[in-house]
């Protein structure tokens, strides 16, 4: 019998998210749900999963880094929150080639909201 796939969820802290720049009207309690909502989207879909809330830069690369030394995924999804605003592309460019270099086999996808997570990681494993 084979393993359930295991992915990788990198993505802000939803507490660390600064609300008032988002094109769409959002505030911390809603973006936990409609994470949680499809985390379990995945989870039903017989995937392992693993969120991984991580800071705008100040630990993110050591937490992303210790993660992938601990854990070995089929797949690592960076959310659109930290690929989409520009003040974090450059810690977006750096957890890129941080997965890259730690888990050089896995697949490396990313969202454009929460409730794409799913179909962001299908479409890759």
């Amino acid at each position: 019998m084979s393993r359930n796939k295991k992915v990788l969820i990198v993505g802000l802290d939803p507490k660390v998210v600064d609300y008032s720049h988002l094109a769409v009207k959002l505030d911390e309690p809603t973006l936990r749900a409609r994470l949680a909502t499809d985390e379990k989207r995945l989870r039903d879909l017989g995937y392992e999963t693993r969120s991984l809330p991580i800071d705008r830069g100040e630990t993110a690369e050591a937490v992303v880094s210790a993660t992938l030394d601990e854990e070995t995924f089929d797949c690592v999804l960076i959310g659109a929150g930290i690929r989409t605003v520009p003040p974090l592309f450059l810690l977006f460019e750096r957890l890129v080639n941080l997965v890259h270099e730690k888990a050089p086999h896995a697949k490396i996808c990313f969202n454009t909201v929460p409730e794409d997570t799913a179909a962001s990681v299908q479409r890759w494993v």
